[in-house]
């Protein structure tokens, strides 16, 4: 048996809460504090009472498999410098996070992709504004509480690092298209974390093409302390990329449409963005939607290789975009699973093991503009640990599962920042997760 535990700081230099008779070794970590000590105890015998207790006060977490090899490995820090990029999964304790900005974010115009991807009642909005600023007053008040989530994120320990602002209303025009920016507001739609590898995505959206550019210094930076940098082949965008033709005029024809694996995206060339994807160790699960076409999943299937796995999930929904709105992981076997949109793969959850959980419904107010998204945002959460959950601070039904479950609510008041597309899980990015690459499936 060989297992690695978390210890708080306080006990972690405390030889007597292990007996010296015990038959198997650990290595033990310091759960809180900068300094992550590492300690290794030849075991024999079993553990004393007092340290039963600290385990059912769950002061002791987490366990996995290590292999025989490693059992006389030397105890030491690491031999080279910590990778900055580290992020397996949606779970593991959060060190470093980018979050989005909202500052001089933009009205995308109402082109075919936008149209596709929105609710019909706000097509008036983007069509009288498209390339304009969101209203001043809004965006002010969507600064505001972003600002203060950053606050929040510091004060539980998360280093925050924020993109670089550019002039969104600039008109840029490429060979194939030429369009207004939109913002910079979610990375996590355009940034996956796979291991120590960040991956700028091919977005699906027009507006957002040149949205790289205000991750790139960052990106810069990440490589430079020993991260891999990988951009995916940068979409043409040309009109070869969107059935311009795509007839949607109500939710019954987006179901249609969608029932039918038809969508405004076609398989001209590779488009993704980051937030279909859901990480889980080595398996990594992702819906074909309209702004991730089958080529895109395929490219990123052969780019990981045969270290993960990429499954692919369908759901009930009439207008696929961003899985993390319907189906999100929040913790080893717990997945969240909108009971609007039922997932049509559950089995293979189930039979690893798996407690699927269906959200409450949302309580945001219908008088609340949400130009780009539903009121499913209640559901995308960010995870801090196994035990922290950031959540939207008037969402009281899912306050209440999250703490039936045994989480800690860390409430938070995004509602005007959720006007612009995203909930906490959006509006952020992994950079470092103090975790490993494990199997749970």
């Amino acid at each position: 048996l060989h297992c690695y535990l978390y210890l708080p700081a306080e006990h972690a230099a405390d030889n007597t809460l292990i007996s010296s008779r015990a038959m198997a070794s650990f290595v033990l970590f310091s759960r809180r504090g900068a300094a992550a000590q590492l300690f290794r105890y030849r075991l024999l015998s079993g553990i004393p009472l007092h340290t039963r207790s600290a385990i059912a006060a769950g002061l002791w977490t987490r366990s996995r498999h290590v292999p025989s090899a490693e059992w006389n490995k030397p105890a030491t820090q690491s031999d080279a410098k910590e990778c900055p990029v580290n992020s397996h999964n949606e779970w593991d304790p959060l060190e470093e996070v980018i979050v989005g900005r909202a500052e001089g974010a933009c009205v995308p115009p109402l082109t075919s992709e936008v149209r596709a991807n929105t609710n019909e009642k706000w097509w008036p909005f983007y069509a009288k504004y498209g390339g304009q600023p969101f209203p001043r007053e809004h965006l002010a008040k969507a600064e505001k509480q972003v600002a203060e989530f950053c606050n929040v994120l510091q004060h539980e320990g998360v280093k925050v690092r924020r993109p670089e602002l550019v002039d969104f209303s600039v008109v840029c025009k490429t060979p194939d298209f030429q369009s207004p920016g939109m913002y910079c507001a979610m990375p996590r739609d355009i940034l996956l974390t796979v291991g120590n590898e960040m991956i700028e995505c091919p977005m699906a959206w027009r507006a957002r093409f040149f949205e790289y550019r205000c991750y790139r210094s960052l990106m810069k930076e990440y490589f430079r302390e020993g991260a891999k940098w990988t951009t995916a082949p940068k979409p043409f965008m040309s009109d070869e990329l969107y059935d311009l033709d795509y007839p949607i005029k109500s939710v019954e024809d987006r179901s249609r449409l969608a029932a039918q694996g038809r969508f405004v995206t076609t398989e001209f060339e590779p488009c993704f963005d980051a937030a279909d994807f859901m990480r889980c160790g080595r398996d990594i699960f992702v819906q074909r939607s309209q702004v991730t076409n089958q080529f895109g999943i395929d490219w990123m299937r052969r780019h990981l290789g045969s270290d993960y796995s990429v499954h692919q999930l369908s759901f009930d929904d009439p207008n696929p975009m961003h899985i993390d709105a319907t189906f999100l992981a929040v913790g080893p076997g717990i997945v969240l699973s909108n009971p609007d949109r039922p997932c049509h793969q559950l089995d293979m959850f189930y039979k690893a093991g798996w407690t699927v959980i269906h959200p409450p419904q949302p309580v945001i107010p219908d008088s609340h503009p949400l130009w780009m998204s539903s009121k499913w945002l209640s559901m995308n959460v960010l995870l801090l640990d196994e035990r922290r959950v950031v959540v939207a601070a008037t969402e009281y039904p899912i306050h209440k599962m999250f703490e039936s479950l045994g989480f800690e609510c860390i409430k938070v008041d995004m509602l005007f920042a959720n006007s612009l597309g995203g909930g906490f899980h959006c509006w952020t990015a992994d950079v470092r997760r103090r975790g490993t690459l494990e199997s749970y499936f």
